[in-house]
């Protein structure tokens, strides 16, 4: 069955200046001292030395940019050509590709699995409703040894919270940190903002040993 586009396809398909008009804002941002940063730093605490990290959702690269300049191994892929190739001229160093999330394929890139994944800037409600499982799905396949996928996104984008939670048991993956904000303030029902640090069970676990 062929994987629904993403929102940020159709968004792209009607309105081509978006992805530069995207682009361009970050520079402003930048441009100005906005602190761009956080999230690369909140993934930096969490990681080993040289880990081999996932952008999902990489965008122009500003996440998983910082991140390879702080040592790690890093992988960014994003739907968008357009904004793969901005992190290429911005951000050189990690691989950029272009693949959709609903049809990741590490192999491909040269890897079968990762430490970490980080999913940041409202990527999942990016997503095409009907992918939503099938991403936390694979998600959960590339993660390698206690890995942990990192996943950012805001409320009112039409991705409620509770459903989230409830796909992301449905893959097998546990909650094991909730924050309402990348400067790690504390989750709650009426948080208009969710960090969600995931994780697979160690498999003497899943066995039950």
């Amino acid at each position: 069955m062929p994987i629904e586009p993403s929102n940020w396809i159709r968004i792209i398909e009607s309105n081509p200046e978006h992805t530069q008009r995207y682009i361009e804002r970050f520079h402003r941002m930048a441009a100005q001292g906005h602190d761009l940063g956080g999230e690369a730093r909140f993934v930096d605490a969490m990681a080993e030395r040289e880990s081999t990290i996932l952008d999902a959702g990489c965008g122009p690269g500003r996440v998983g940019g910082r991140l390879h300049a702080r040592g790690h191994h890093v992988i960014g892929v994003d739907v968008d050509p357009g904004l793969i190739e901005a992190a290429e001229k911005d951000y050189p160093g990690p691989t950029w590709a272009v693949q959709d999330l609903a049809a990741l394929d590490l192999e491909s890139l040269g890897t079968s699995t990762v430490d970490i994944i980080v999913c940041a800037g409202n990527v999942m409600t990016f997503l095409a409703p009907s992918t939503r499982q099938l991403v936390l799905d694979n998600f959960a396949a590339a993660l390698g040894a206690e890995g942990r996928a990192v996943i950012g996104f805001g409320a009112g984008r039409g991705y409620d919270f509770n459903e989230f939670f409830g796909q992301v048991a449905q893959a097998g993956l546990t909650v094991d940190l909730a924050l309402s904000s990348w400067d790690m303030r504390p989750f709650s029902p009426g948080s208009e903002f969710l960090v969600a640090v995931l994780s697979k069970p160690a498999v003497t676990q899943v066995l039950g040993l």
